[in-house]
């Protein structure tokens, strides 16, 4: 058997290829989602004056910096305002306050962020968008960085450098 005196190239590492980790825009902080179903009369009828109560005696200070997502778990046909008036409770303590789930709140999150990111480091490189993430990152933050990254970059992937799928090249 003959021995081959080459060096082993990790052709990954010399590759030109830039990885975008979406994780790596994942703030840290709470994330509690207010469930208003509890403020119901049997957590399906509002009366506004014992809704307007429960929302004045509410520990409000509790969200201080804590990105909320507020829902109502139960059948009931809520008026817009009621979510408003919990928002403007919340709006001196909370980052950030949307009205859904938390990966609707995730996704909030990552809309202000990748939205108000400079890519222009991007420009003309070939980017990976990493697709494995220990962090609750939404799907809707792939779809906004990929139509961010598009028109910038020279090729766009998704996945790992050893096994990604192609998605876009610039002709």
């Amino acid at each position: 058997m003959q021995e081959n005196t080459e060096p082993i190239l990790n052709r990954v590492a010399q590759s030109p290829l830039i990885t975008f980790d979406l994780e790596d825009y994942y703030p840290p902080g709470k994330r509690i989602v207010v469930d208003i179903k509890d403020w119901l009369l049997d957590g399906f009828v509002l009366r506004e004056k014992d809704f307007r109560v429960s929302t004045e005696n509410h520990d409000w200070e509790q969200y201080q910096d804590a990105y909320v997502a507020l829902t109502c778990s139960s059948e009931a046909i809520v008026p817009g305002w009621a979510f408003m008036l919990v928002t403007s409770k919340l709006q001196p303590f909370a980052k950030k306050i949307v009205q859904g789930s938390i990966e609707d709140l995730e996704s909030a999150i990552y809309q202000r962020i990748l939205e108000n990111l400079d890519l222009s480091e991007f420009k003309d490189k070939p980017v990976i968008i990493k697709g494995c993430s220990k962090k609750p990152v939404p799907p809707n933050a792939y779809i906004i960085i990929t139509d961010r990254l598009q028109p910038l970059v020279k090729s766009l992937m998704y996945g790992e450098a050893c096994s990604s799928v192609p998605l876009y090249k610039r002709k």
